[in-house]
Parts: structure tokens; sequence; C-alpha cells
């Protein structure tokens, strides 16, 4: 963040503290309160006598200064909660209103602003966690991402957002922040250009995204954000809060309305504003020590002798013990940073081979599997809004899976969100789960609907079909008979679904 923005910025946090302490005190109601702490990201819990805090990082960029913040401000504040989001930044929860604001504080003076971490304003920019170290990137994104995110943060208060505005870069086909299906998105090409995605995302009534342009130069990118700014403002529904986010304008104006405005606001930008980017790529310098090492969860980077160790903590959420033990690990090691995914996990970059063996050491205590790297939103017993019991049905099904001792393979990840909102994106997965609930003879119960089929993978992007409700408690139970099925032709869900769909649903229709 630049100064000029922590100077703009900061004389809101007495405000803040004011409308904070008020809602403690009975003066505001908890729809009235969300309405306004969302803007700083920030959310009151379920219950609203703790609160969790958003830090936003572009790109999912958690370097060493970062972590050490976050480390420091755990011990001082007895911080026992941290959790690692689908959108690559940093929920502390179960924070007091005293705690809250001071280390809203704290954390924008150290460089992480939570502004415009919830709310109607641009989220965190997101980017391919392995951006610029990956073997399989088309070219490095992430100095885009970054750019892109100082850019946003004008917007706060310059302009009045019919809804959130989610902006990502992608590196290559992988497409993990799902780049052609956000509010917009920069998918790289081979030739160092990006095709550009609009009016895309999950939640209610999902849409893949319009491509609104195809070779874009990277020094042009600001123009396309600013761009999409103009045509979401100048045509989103700020009327109907339930049709007001850009994907909904594929209904209001058709795809070839819909991409005339843009092409209409991008001509406009182009004359007007002065945003041409002059980014010079970043390389890494350190070299490998000549050691060589193998593992699952480490990956060879483009940079020779380095490596990245992936690390799932399971169900997104790093203690903060662990985050400590990890700051004082990468402390010493050169050019070493972490970067956060879209599935709440992280992986460990720029590392020699040694420093790589030791880290997975560290790391240890994480996803041993595929199954179990499943993602899970934070859930009713955090989440306002949330129905669904997300991360108890998470730890219930992976030791329900763990006494199967399937092979890695058996079973796909997982994504289970607690509500409509697919804060776990479970409209992606393989399988997906979405909190709800079931009426029975007993009275309601709570369950999950099944969606199956999700792809972000580009090229062959996939909204996942919704299915019958389960109930939570016959969840598990689903998955194991499911993992039997699979185990026993000794294949992988992957290879065993294309010729078994009607076998998945038969499953599907005994549980539900």
């Amino acid at each position: 963040m630049t100064n000029d923005l922590f100077t703009e910025y900061f004389p809101d946090l007495t405000q803040f503290r004011e409308k904070t302490l008020r809602f403690h005190r009975g003066e505001l109601s908890v729809a009235e309160y969300k309405l306004f702490s969302g803007g700083f990201g920030s959310y009151a819990q379920r219950g609203g006598q703790t609160h969790m805090l958003r830090l936003r990082m572009a790109g999912g960029r958690l370097t060493k200064e970062r972590l050490k913040f976050i480390v420091d401000t755990c011990e001082k504040y007895c911080v026992g909660r941290i959790k690692l989001t689908s959108c690559q930044s940093v929920q502390l929860h179960d924070l007091k209103a005293d705690e809250l604001c001071n280390i809203m504080e704290a954390a924008w003076r150290a460089g992480m602003i939570s502004r415009g971490g919830g709310g109607d304003f641009p989220r965190n920019v997101m980017a391919s966690p392995l951006s610029g170290v990956s073997l399989s990137e088309n070219f490095d994104v992430m100095p885009y991402a970054e750019a892109a995110g100082e850019y946003l943060m004008g917007f706060i208060k310059a302009v009045r957002f019919p809804r959130k505005l989610k902006v990502c870069f992608s590196s290559s086909p992988a497409n993990e922040p799902h780049a052609t299906f956000r509010d917009l998105g920069f998918a790289a090409n081979p030739d160092h250009t990006f095709d550009v995605y609009a009016a895309g995302g999950l939640g209610v009534k999902p849409r893949l995204g319009v491509r609104m342009a195809q070779g874009v130069s990277p020094a042009d990118v600001l123009y396309h954000i600013k761009a999409m700014v103009d045509t979401f403002t100048a045509y989103g529904d700020y009327e109907n809060r339930a049709k007001s986010r850009s994907r909904f304008l594929q209904d209001t104006l058709g795809q070839e309305g819909l991409i005339q405005a843009y092409q209409e606001k991008l001509s406009e930008a182009l004359s007007v504003e002065r945003l041409t980017l002059s980014i010079p790529q970043h390389s890494v310098t350190k070299k490998g020590n000549g050691r060589t090492t193998s593992h699952k969860r480490i990956l060879p980077q483009k940079q020779p002798g380095l490596y990245a160790v992936s690390y799932q903590p399971i169900g997104g959420f790093l203690s903060p013990i662990k985050a400590a033990q990890l700051c004082r690990a990468i402390a010493p090691m050169e050019e070493v940073e972490i970067r956060l995914t879209p599935e709440g996990g992280l992986y460990l970059i720029n590392c020699d081979a040694a420093e790589a063996d030791l880290l997975l050491k560290i790391t240890d205590d994480g996803a041993q599997t595929r199954f179990e790297t499943s993602t899970a939103c934070v859930g009713a017993d955090t989440c306002q809004v949330g129905i669904g019991h997300s991360q108890a049905l998470l730890s219930d099904c992976i030791a329900a899976v763990r006494r199967e001792n399937f092979a890695d393979g058996v079973l796909p990840r997982i994504h289970i969100s607690g509500c409509p909102s697919s804060c776990a994106a479970h409209q992606t997965a393989a399988i997906g789960f979405r909190g709800g609930m079931k009426q029975t003879p007993a009275g309601p119960k709570p369950a999950f609907a099944v969606f199956t089929g999700g792809s972000s993978l580009q090229g062959q992007e996939t909204i996942a079909e919704t299915g019958r409700l389960i109930a939570a408690a016959d969840i598990p139970r689903f998955l194991t008979d499911l993992g039997r099925m699979i185990a026993a032709q000794n294949t992988t869900y992957e290879k065993w679904l294309p010729q078994h769909k009607d076998a998945l649903q038969d499953l599907i229709n005994k549980y539900a």
C-alpha cells in the first residue's frame, strides 16, 4: 500500500472504532453493523460477541514480513484461529472489539490494509499461486496482480459499486484463480499477452465469463479494469441486490450487448486515462545448492535446483503455533516466501533441496492425500449467514476416509460451502456440497446438496450440476461407499467416473 492510500484511509479507523463500540452497546443491529464493517474487511461472528478480520494481500503473497506481523499479532492477542481463504487472504478469528480495532490499525501501518476486504468493494486481487516459478506457466502474472490490487484500492472511496468486484490473473490453463469466470479475469497466453474475461461468477445463478478481448498487452491491464468498473457501475443493478453481481449483466445486456458496452468503456478509458504499466519482470536470483530432492509435496520450480513445498492445513486453518514455526524456519532462507492458494493451502517457494526437505518435515501435519486437501468454508459455527457446519462435515469425512485407507486418488478433492454463496467454490468441484436443511419424517435435519461434474480447467470450464440433498450425518458413509466402489476396480475417481456416472447418481439417490 502506498503512503498516499494510507493517508487517505487512516482517518476511517476512528469511525470504525466508534461503530464497533456502538454495536457492542446494542445501538446498532447485526445487519446495520455488517453493512458498515464489511467495507473494512471485518464481520461480527455468529452470536455477535467476537469478530473476524480479513487481511488482503494481492496474489496471495505472504512475505516473511507479513507472516511475522501475523505471528506477532497472534502471540500478543492470543489469537487462536487463522483461516486461509479461497480468495488468497488471511482471516484472524475470535477477536474481541478492542483487539479487532487495535489489530486493524497495526495491520494498516504494516501495509496490510483490510479496507474493501468485504462489502460492495473491489476485493483482494487473486493470482496463480506459483506464478513466477511454475514450470507450466505461460508467464509471471504476479507483478500485474499486485499493480491491479494497488489500482483498485483507489476506487474504494471514489466509486459506489452495485456489489463486490473480484479480479484475478491466471498464469496457466490450470486456471486456479478462476480467471475465466470471475467478475474480471486475465488469462495468460504463451505469447505474453492476456485474454480478458468478464461477468462470470459463482453463487446463485452462476455464469462462466464472457471473453471481452484477446491478445491484450500486459501494459494495458489497468485500462481493462477501468472499463469493467465503468461497465459495472453504468449497467449494474443498484435496486435489486439479488441481481447486482456482474454476472447478471449477461441477462440484462445479452452477451453481445455486454461486449459492446465493455468495448465502449474501454475506448473511453484508452482516450482519457494514463494507465499504461511499465513493470520490470522480477527474476529469482537464488541458485540451487547442487542437491536434488523428491516428494509428492515438493514441486520443482523452473529455476534449476529450487523447489516449492505444498502444505494444506486441514480445512484451511493454519494454527498460530505452526505459523510461528514456519516464520522461524524461513527467516534465514534467502528469497523464500509463502504463496496462498485458492483452496485454503499454501506453497513455500524458492527453496533449495535442503530447505525443501526441512519444510516438508515441519508441515507433515497437513493433508497427506488429494482427498485431504479438500476445501471448506468457515461454516455456520462462525459465519453469520452460514447454514451448514462445513468444517465439522469435512473433519468427519476425513476421519471416515482415513479408516478405509484408500489409495491416493480413489476419492477426489471435495469442496464444502455452508450456504449458496459458494465461498468454497463447490460449483467448480468434481464433488461439491452446499449447506441446507432437509425435511424428514422426524423433522428438519442439517443436510448438504451434492454438486458433481465441476471443472475450472481453462477450456474445460464446467459449472457443477446441482443434485439432491443428503443428510449431513450420512455424507461420510456416502463417500466411503463411493471409495469402496472405485477401490474395488483398482482405479481413481477421475478414471472411474466417465463410465460410471449412472452408478454415482444411483449412490446419491440411495442416500438422498
